[in-house]
């Protein structure tokens, strides 16, 4: 059997979440769903995996809530589940950064989208003609499984690091077209605007980040897999299972 593997997240507010939680549980477990989601006050992280109908059906029904009706998953394909069982949790904070001023929900971070950035990467420049620095917002051990070439990446053992870190760089940046990426462009937006907030111009997020990015656009410029946080530990750029995993 084949299992359609997503991954999607969405800021926004939720004020609801124990009501929107017990709906969730339920719905999942009816379609023998196996993942998981996180819920927080400002928005949902969801990792699913299943019969590709039955995860077609679960994100059918919760696009039929507005506020997720715009919900864009990442897709892969796997022989079993990556996951033995469904977690829906609820938590301050569905990518933890520590960081109260930054809202997501309030406004979206500029973005660039693989293909774009692919155009850029090739030529060496983005649109005005600026040099592109990527920069690496994941943790030490998911960088080590695979990253962008000649990316800035800061060792980080947690996300919650990357405030500090990137003030410390802040010079590196000048003049220059930023893109922050991360696994599924989560954690790469909230740093993006952070970056933003704290007056670095010029700063994108990878759209749908590197999981998106292997989806339509293949490994160009890529060196190794990425890290994934379930059974299958990496992806290759054909988002295949690493056989190195």
């Amino acid at each position: 059997m084949t299992i359609l593997n997503i991954s999607a997240y969405k800021f926004v507010g939720l004020d609801d979440l124990h009501a929107l939680r017990a709906r969730i549980v339920e719905r999942s477990e009816a379609l023998a769903l196996k993942g998981t989601i996180l819920l927080a006050p400002e928005g949902i992280n969801l990792f699913l995996a299943a019969p590709r109908d039955a995860v077609t059906a679960f994100i059918g029904w919760l696009r039929e809530d507005p506020r997720f009706a715009d919900l864009a998953p990442k897709e892969s394909l796997s022989d079993a589940p990556p996951f033995r069982r469904m977690r829906v949790r609820l938590k301050k904070e569905i990518i933890t950064m520590h960081a109260p001023a930054i809202r997501p929900a309030e406004g979206r971070a500029p973005h660039v989208l693989p293909a774009d950035l692919r155009r850029w990467l090739d030529r060496g420049h983005d649109d005005a003609g600026r040099e592109v620095v990527l920069l690496d917002t994941r943790n030490d051990y998911e960088v080590a499984a695979g990253t962008f070439e000649n990316t800035v990446d800061y060792g980080l053992s947690s996300f919650t690091g990357f405030p500090t870190a990137v003030a410390a760089d802040r010079e590196r940046f000048e003049g220059k077209t930023v893109v922050s990426f991360c696994t599924g462009g989560i954690r790469c937006e909230k740093a993006a605007i952070h970056m933003r907030e704290i007056g670095i111009a010029n700063v994108f997020q990878l759209e749908g980040g590197i999981l998106k990015y292997f989806e339509e656009v293949g490994g160009a410029h890529w060196r190794g897999d990425c890290f994934v946080f379930d059974e299958r530990g990496a992806v290759d750029p054909s988002l295949a299972p690493s056989r190195k995993a």
